[in-house]
Parts: structure tokens; sequence; C-alpha cells
């Protein structure tokens, strides 16, 4: 029991790690494909957060390599970033359907589905899938 409750604090600690990552990788992704490229104020507008916020953690996503700053110009994701964001988006896409299937409203779906999908495992991810197509 200890061992399996240790494990779950972990799990959990990891995905709160990655999440904003993933939150951000995803939203320039968006914004990319909608307006042709992501911008700062842009981003903080999508993410509802202070422009500071978001200047560092964009520092932070290119030292991690996901994605290529352009000075006076919009951002975009690295091959890697774009990778990342794809598969972020695909999750979420998961979670929503599967919270659909189960009769949840398609605004509380997508509400959810934000903080759901930084924590579910593959497994998992999969059987939601399975279910939410039958």
């Amino acid at each position: 029991m200890t061992f399996e409750l240790s494990r779950s604090f972990v799990q959990t600690r990891e995905a709160h790690r990655t999440e904003l990552t993933e939150d951000y990788v995803e939203v320039i992704l968006e914004l990319a494909e909608e307006n042709g490229e992501a911008r700062l104020v842009d981003i903080a507008k999508r993410l509802g957060v202070a422009h500071p916020t978001v200047s560092k953690a964009l520092k932070k996503l290119e030292q991690e390599g996901y994605v290529a700053l352009r000075p006076y110009r919009g951002l975009r994701l690295t091959e890697v970033g774009e990778e990342l964001a794809s598969r972020c988006r695909l999750r979420h896409k998961t979670v929503v359907e599967f919270l659909l299937a189960l009769g949840v409203d398609s605004g509380t779906a997508e509400i959810e589905a934000e903080g759901i999908e930084h924590h579910v495992g593959e497994s998992t991810l999969a059987l939601m899938s399975k279910f939410a197509k039958k």
C-alpha cells in the first residue's frame, strides 16, 4: 500500500511539473494555426496570465528546446515542441470525447479536460478512447 501511494505522489508531481509546458505548447500551436503566428500578447490573453509570466515561461521553453524566440516577431515551436503539442492536443481531445460519452456537457468537458489530460496515464487514456468510441 505504501509503495502504491508513494508512486501515485511521484506521478502527480511529475504531471504538475510538465503541465505548464504542455499548456504553453498547445496554445502556441493553436495560435499559430489560427493566426499564422503566436505572439506573447496573444498567449497571455489565451492563458489569462500577465505578459511577464509568459515571457518567463517562454525563456524556459526556449532553453528546453520547445520554442524558438524571434525578437520583434512571433515565436515558433521547434520540431520537439510541435510533437509535444500534437500529443497534448490528442490527449485533450480523447479526454473531452470520454467525458462527453459519459454525458458531461461540452462546456464542462472542455474545462475539466484541462486538468485531467495532464494526469491521466497512457493505458487509462487508451481505455477512455475505446469507451468514447462505443
